[in-house]
């Protein structure tokens, strides 16, 4: 295991926390991960199906850790091919597969309309829905079924802790096609499987009143039946659909740069931790409008408690751990525009958004980072920051390298290229790459344009392949 960059000692800290927190909360051994590492030679354009609309509507029980509903899966053929075919992905049941006799999966589809459900795969987080006749290029169908969600009794991104509830991945979404075929990779806990195309949901969540309910987008609650209130969440142009359920303490406050903060924190989380988190959070959403794109979701929900394991980024929602040294709040938020506005396969390219993140983060503390690269040890010729959760979940004691390998060689790009160089490249590659997917390949050929310097040496060196 390689030492940390030589960043001044508080840095160095704050790092450790960050790092260890992430790492925390990632954690497992990811068996599951034997997928070899797709190529990255073809192109996502095709991907489908696309323009997705999800209207959903749940209700939850007592205590928010069981929750029913219908859910509705407007879509797109965008591909040349006729679509026969579309795949549900339910990552819930990822770390309890497909339970055990008399405990079932955690989540459950069923009364499946518009299409034939075949038997759940993928050790039960992918469910076939053929569809009544191919779909051609252009043209729209639905499909619709219950869904039922019993929240696992862990401390986990879909979990609990103590009378909160984290529904993370908790909510099916479509899966993608493209050029390299249907994405199906296997759940992994160290690090994320996740990719999905950008859609509008629209959720309407029925719960007790007595529970607060932050979730992905903009929303609004009002009362409903006697003792139970109604939060309506509308999102444009997101990967997916978080929220969470409890007693928490609550705050509002709105940047300078017009995003709406909304702050919970479970009761007994450090006082001075949710302050940091508040502070920084605010900043980094408006910073990184600033260098990036301007944050279009108009609103960024903050989750904090004290047991937590590190951060979980959402779109428009993060779950934190949260001690008197705050959190990894801008590491999450900078998820926002990496994997969240910028998509990418976190499965086969998980460097493209934990070393983004973890860039941003460290350029945010103005953490020291010009001699980081001395640091480095490969433990193998076969690690390289490019490499898939394949490979990452079969050696997690090398999973790190994202966060500090990944984040190091960035800098080290943009002393290569220039400060302003840099700057001008991830605005234009966000910008290039809003709402969409990229990946490596596209990313080095836009760093190339930018200068005219041949970058294969720096590829080479950092292991950017």
């Amino acid at each position: 295991m390689p030492s940390l960059p030589a960043w001044p000692s508080r840095a160095v800290g704050r790092l450790l926390v960050v790092l260890l927190a992430l790492l925390a909360a990632q954690g497992g051994t990811g068996a599951d991960a034997v997928t070899a590492a797709r190529s990255e030679a073809t192109t996502t354009r095709a991907a489908t199906p696309d323009r997705l609309r999800y209207d959903v509507t749940l209700r939850g029980n007592a205590d928010g850790s069981r929750w029913t509903g219908r859910q509705r899966v407007s879509f797109r053929n965008s591909s040349d091919r006729p679509l026969r075919e579309v795949y549900v992905r339910l990552w819930g049941n990822g770390v309890d597969r497909c339970g055990t006799p008399g405990a079932p999966p955690p989540v459950e589809v069923s009364e499946v309309s518009g299409g034939t459900a075949g038997r759940l795969s993928v050790n039960c987080t992918a469910l076939r829905i053929a569809l009544p006749k191919p779909l051609a290029r252009g043209e729209r169908a639905v499909v619709a079924f219950d869904v039922s969600i019993a929240v696992p009794e862990r401390n986990n991104r879909f979990g609990r802790e103590g009378a909160f509830r984290f529904l993370g991945n908790a909510l099916p979404v479509l899966a993608v096609h493209d050029a390299k075929g249907w994405h199906l990779d296997p759940y992994v806990s160290t690090g994320e499987s996740f990719y999905a195309l950008a859609g509008d949901f629209r959720v309407a969540i029925d719960h007790p009143r007595a529970l607060k309910v932050p979730a992905t987008g903009r929303t609004w609650t009002r009362p409903a039946k006697p003792g139970r209130s109604l939060t309506v969440s509308v999102a444009h142009q997101v990967r997916d659909f978080a929220w969470a359920a409890g007693p928490f303490r609550t705050a509002t406050e709105t940047t300078p740069g017009g995003v709406r903060v909304k702050s919970y924190w479970a009761p007994g989380t450090s006082a001075e931790g949710v302050r940091l988190t508040r502070q920084d959070g605010a900043a980094a959403v408006d910073r990184f409008g600033e260098e990036f794109g301007r944050y279009p979701y108009g609103e960024i929900d903050l989750v904090m408690t004290s047991g937590f394991g590190g951060g979980m980024e959402y779109p428009g929602l993060v779950l934190l751990g949260t001690t008197e040294e705050g959190s990894a709040v801008v590491h999450e938020v900078a998820h926002q525009w990496w994997y969240g506005i910028v998509g990418n396969d976190e499965y086969g390219a998980p460097w493209l958004d934990e070393s983004f993140a973890q860039y941003a983060n460290t350029r945010f503390y103005g953490w020291e980072t010009r001699d980081c690269w001395s640091e480095v040890e490969w433990p193998s010729d076969e690690t390289a920051l490019t490499n898939s959760m394949a490979y990452w979940a079969g050696h997690p004691g090398e999973y790190h390298f994202l966060y500090t390998a990944g984040s190091c060689a960035l800098a080290d790009l943009e002393r290569t290229l220039g400060a302003d160089s840099m700057a001008r490249l991830l605005k234009q590659y966000a910008r290039d790459h809003w709402y969409g997917v990229s990946t490596t390949a596209e990313f080095k050929k836009a760093a190339q344009s930018v200068t005219g310097k041949d970058l294969n040496p720096f590829w080479k060196l950092h292991r950017i392949r």
